[in-house]
């Protein structure tokens, strides 16, 4: 007589109710706003006031300031991709969608964020690194498409253009973020349009790559 093989059960996988989801959502959009602000060691009360919520709600979300950190600087890379990602599919001229990727790199405020990698929390967090890799992929195809098009000098990389990003939308010393908002995205495309093809001189020293910028 054959028996008969058990077919183990169904795991059931209890999903967060909508109200959760929305909480923790205003949780990680306080915490940027407030961490390109102020820094990361806003106080997370401050935090949880500015969201809307109590101070329990932060907490059940986010055990520690490592894991709120880390939530917002994946969802900045996150969002940063999906940008990239919508340029490439939305925008049928190459150089257009790197314009395109770079103003929204910009608008995530990751020259406030990434430093946070280093100084916060675990900088090889497998979700940091998956988030980061997903950004290095897609800025990698919008500059190739572009390079393939003969619209994008080829002498620069990834880099070079991630640094000039950080570095042009980071407010200057002594300055806050407001006062030069309106100045952010018209010397980011004063840089783009030095991307150009034809390039009308030798940069110096070689382009610069992602790991470039993370090496210590």
């Amino acid at each position: 007589m054959q028996t008969a093989t058990a077919i183990p059960a169904e795991r059931k996988v209890t999903r967060p109710r909508a109200d959760a989801l929305r909480n923790r959502e205003r949780i990680v959009t306080a915490a940027r706003e407030m961490f390109v602000e102020f820094g990361p060691d806003v106080p997370l009360d401050e935090i949880a006031r500015r969201a809307g919520v109590g101070n329990a709600t932060v907490y059940r979300n986010f055990p520690d300031r490592d894991a709120l950190v880390r939530e917002v600087v994946c969802s900045v890379l996150d969002r940063t991709a999906r940008s990239g990602q919508a340029a490439l599919a939305e925008t049928g001229d190459a150089f257009g969608a790197l314009e395109r990727f770079v103003h929204a790199a910009a608008d995530e405020r990751i020259s406030a964020l990434c430093p946070m990698i280093a100084s916060t929390f675990d900088e090889h967090h497998p979700d940091l690194e998956a988030a980061r890799e997903r950004v290095d992929l897609i800025i990698e195809e919008v500059m190739d498409r572009a390079k393939a098009a003969g619209q994008l000098r080829p002498d620069v990389g990834v880099g070079d253009v991630m640094i000039a990003v950080a570095q042009l939308s980071r407010p200057p010393a002594g300055t806050g973020c407001g006062s030069v908002d309106r100045f952010v995205h018209r010397h980011l495309q004063l840089f783009l349009d030095g991307l150009r093809a034809p390039a009308r001189s030798v940069l110096p020293g070689a382009a610069a790559t992602m790991e470039d910028l993370r090496q210590p």
